[in-house]
């Protein structure tokens, strides 16, 4: 069986609860996968801790809690202060580089976008959860771009599908302009052949 947990964190109003439902939509319907997502807020909804936790595996989720995430996904200093230490020794980290300084244990691989600034850049600031998704999709390919792009535009409020679609691609492209094609897959999934 395999089974990736995710954890993805920010403050209220980044849109973390929209980004991980996404995800979960993705591999749940794009591909063929079983997900569960729990979300926690903090006492305020917006500017306030957010984070939301997923499970996808290749079987039923019978229990949706995670225990250490293989991949931690973080758009603010105070979710990486928060849950860092949970990541697991071979986990990847994904984080904003203009708001969270990491420093990954040996082991762990990190991934830094500027997904605030691509995100104004492509006309407001607000979709920065979703140049996040799309750098997530091209770091990870825990589903193919298609079905996460699917998930995006069935997962928007209508008449924003093009602004966010253009906000998914510029995260996707922000990857391999950095990164090139190579995958931040965990080593445990990996293993375990997600």
């Amino acid at each position: 069986m395999s089974r990736t947990e995710i954890r993805i964190t920010g403050f209220g109003g980044q849109g973390v609860i929209l980004a991980a439902h996404i995800i979960g939509r993705a591999c749940a319907v794009g591909a063929g996968q079983h997900a569960t997502m729990i979300q926690s807020f903090g006492p305020e909804a917006r500017g306030s801790a957010c984070s939301a936790t997923l499970a996808v595996s290749d079987r039923e989720v019978l229990y949706p809690y995670i225990e250490r995430p293989d991949i931690f996904v973080v758009m603010s200093a105070e979710g990486y202060e928060r849950h860092i230490e949970e990541l697991k020794d071979d986990g990847v980290l994904i984080y904003e580089r203009d708001l969270v300084t990491p420093e990954p244990k040996p082991g762990q691989r990190a991934f830094g976008v500027s997904s605030t600034r691509i995100a104004e850049e492509q006309g407001r600031a607000i979709v920065q959860n979703m140049v996040m998704v799309g750098f997530f999709a091209a770091a990870t390919r825990i589903g193919s771009r298609d079905a996460m792009r699917e998930a995006v535009k069935s997962s928007v409020p209508a008449g924003t599908q093009e602004l966010n679609l253009r906000a998914f691609d510029a995260g996707w492209a922000a990857f391999e302009a950095d990164y090139g094609k190579q995958s931040a897959e965990p080593v445990g999934a990996a293993e375990r052949g997600s």
